[in-house]
């Protein structure tokens, strides 16, 4: 109860850095870990490829769609946000626009403006084979 929070994230290396003082005008694809800390106006998209860990810093600002595996949102997001593993709204995030998440883990103070949206896990059938000649 009272130990060591436990890291959602699947990494804690951050690849790549937006700087507080930089303005980035069109979409971005990235690999591994990305944090925001200026702003971007255009969509921010992780690989599909695996997993890709987006951090929105406090300062942040993202003006489009962001989708990663898993997304930490300190500053503000207007435009939808897809984490398709999981996303943490710290208490200073503001989002306008749909979330969807698998995980959510969303501090008091964190604001939502717009739908929460569940991705639903998947379900596992049982497949039966019958082999040719037994019964």
């Amino acid at each position: 109860m009272f130990g060591k929070k436990k890291s959602h994230l699947p990494q804690k290396q951050i690849d790549s850095l937006i700087g507080s003082s930089t303005t980035i005008n069109g979409d971005l694809d990235f690999e591994g870990g990305l944090r925001v800390d200026g702003r971007v106006r255009g969509h921010i998209h992780g690989s599909d490829a695996g997993t890709s860990t987006l951090v929105v810093g406090e300062s942040g600002r993202v003006d489009g769609e962001i989708r990663a595996s898993h997304i930490v949102v300190h500053g503000q997001v207007d435009g939808p946000v897809v984490a398709t593993e999981y996303l943490e709204l710290l208490a200073t995030a503001q989002v306008r626009g749909d979330v969807t998440y698998k995980t959510l883990e969303m501090h008091v103070g964190a604001v939502v403006d717009g739908r929460l949206l569940h991705i639903e896990q998947e379900r596992a059938e049982v497949v039966e084979i019958k082999r040719l000649g037994t019964t």
